[in-house]
């Protein structure tokens, strides 16, 4: 079989200890992995490739002037997480996501959380994601977030950290549900041995909350995509597929009479719910960008007087900046008046002159970011840099501060990856996917890990080179 490349013991390895031994919860899949050999494991491997070409789950690169598709690495050795582990992450991602969405409500109604001096008017009412238009708006249930994907991340100390929170259009999930497909494809006896908690009942799941999201009985619910060029359209059309939904552009929709129709080959269908996956700025060109081809002419309107719902609300963005991020933790105290389950990792917000001497001192040990930033762009990983451009950042940073923030580098748990070497020791981060109806907070057990495929990196997004795993929480 591979030998194991021993894990650094500067981080949390997730199957291995620094001694080499087996934690208690890989027990069964290590010696199950024993009993294979490297030619199994790699026909295994090549069997995966070509499936995930066959069924089409690809996704372009923004910014790849070819427009080439590419294959998402896909590893088979699974990150497993110990059912009271789980119990922990998803208790402290509904707390979260509930907060989150308290805080949207309050922000756009009676700004409770500012009057009280708990987060700064200017952080709110001046962000790019803020949309005035939203203001005073009820929602059903007040829902702004109906679904959410939450980057959490194992530092050295074994504790779970929240990276990030997505609430504005969060992809992947196409990606969890694919990977365990794939998984029991190749590996059936695994299955067998392991009580792997399912996560293929998520469509449902996301069709019902859609579908609760209006008071509408037997409601019309549509995909809403930007179109076949997205990096993320294999997932539009998925989920469509999964849900038994249609997968719409925003010219197959129209306004009439204050309601939204969808035009087919029967003519028009009113629609009750859309589930986009376009930006705010796209939606509707009377209201926001005026060239956007993408949205809907008039879509404001009608949502305003309370005849469509978007999943997720117009003006959700405000909540997932990474200049809002810091205060999450006072969210849940101030709205819940509960202490943080799953606490934030330590953030400095250039703005402050304070914080911003102490990031451009310690550039080259620091992960800084954009605060609008996303998919890894717009960031420098201090200790990977090269002076010259950690030079070039600090003059970004001195030239407007507001726009970046800076964590401490941190060292993301690892879990045994194969790579051209053998099976290796590669960093990993995980995006569970929150759903929100109003009443209940539900998820799968379960989310995309995404995996760093280069020795030593820290970033995992696919559009970066990035990779993903099977994710199993044990069941009991």
């Amino acid at each position: 079989m591979h030998a194991l490349t021993l894990p650094d013991a500067r981080h949390h390895d997730e199957m291995l200890l620094a001694s080499g031994a087996v934690r208690p919860h890989y027990q069964q899949f290590a010696e199950w992995l024993h009993s294979q050999t490297p030619a199994q494991l790699a026909e295994k491997r090549r069997a995966a490739d070509l499936l995930f070409h066959r069924v089409g789950i690809t996704f372009a690169v923004s910014g790849d002037e070819s427009g080439a598709e590419r294959l998402i690495p896909f590893d088979t050795i699974p990150r497993i997480v110990p059912a009271t582990e789980w119990q922990m992450l998803e208790a402290g991602m509904k707390q979260r996501v509930t907060a989150l969405n308290a805080f949207l409500h309050d922000i756009y109604h009676d700004h409770a959380i500012v009057r009280a001096g708990l987060i700064p008017a200017e952080q709110v009412f001046t962000n790019s994601q803020y949309q005035p238009a939203m203001q005073g708006l009820d929602l059903p249930h007040r829902v702004y977030a109906h679904i959410t994907g939450v980057d959490v991340i194992r530092h050295a100390d074994g504790q779970y950290y929240v990276l990030e929170d997505n609430l504005r259009v969060p992809s992947g999930v196409s990606y969890m549900l694919e990977n365990r497909k794939m998984m029991m494809r190749l590996f059936p006896e695994l299955f067998t041995r392991h009580a792997v908690a399912p996560v293929e009942h998520y469509p449902t799941l996301l069709l019902d909350t859609l579908r609760r999201a209006t008071p509408k009985d037997n409601p019309t619910v549509v995909v809403l995509t930007p179109g076949p060029y997205n990096s993320a359209y294999f997932e539009h059309a998925f989920l469509a597929q999964q849900m038994g939904v249609e997968l719409v552009e925003g010219r197959d929709l129209f306004v009439k009479d204050d309601h939204v129709f969808m035009r087919t080959t029967v003519g028009p269908v009113a629609v009750d719910v859309i589930y986009r996956r376009i930006d705010d700025a796209f939606l509707d060109p009377l209201a926001f960008h005026p060239d956007s081809m993408l949205g809907v002419p008039g879509l404001l309107s009608v949502y305003r007087k309370g005849n469509i719902v978007l999943a997720n609300a117009i003006g959700t963005g405000v909540a997932d900046d990474k200049s809002i991020y810091p205060y999450v933790p006072d969210m849940i105290r101030f709205y819940l008046d509960e202490e943080p389950i799953l606490q934030n990792v330590p953030t400095w917000q250039c703005r402050k002159p304070q914080d911003l001497s102490h990031v451009l001192a310690n550039l080259g040990e620091l992960v800084v970011k954009e605060v609008h930033g996303a998919g890894g762009y717009g960031m420098l990983v201090g200790p990977a840099a090269t002076q010259a451009e950690i030079e070039a950042f600090r003059a970004r940073v001195q030239a407007n501060p507001s726009n970046y923030i800076a964590q401490p580098t941190l060292a993301l748990s690892s879990c045994p990856t194969f790579v051209e070497s053998g099976i290796a020791p590669r960093h990993i981060d995980l995006r569970p996917f929150v759903l929100s109806t109003g009443q209940e907070v539900r998820m799968v057990a379960g989310g995309l890990t995404r995996v760093a495929l280069k020795a030593g990196s820290l970033v995992v997004n696919s559009s970066q080179g990035g990779g993903t795993k099977d994710t199993w929480v044990m069941e009991g």
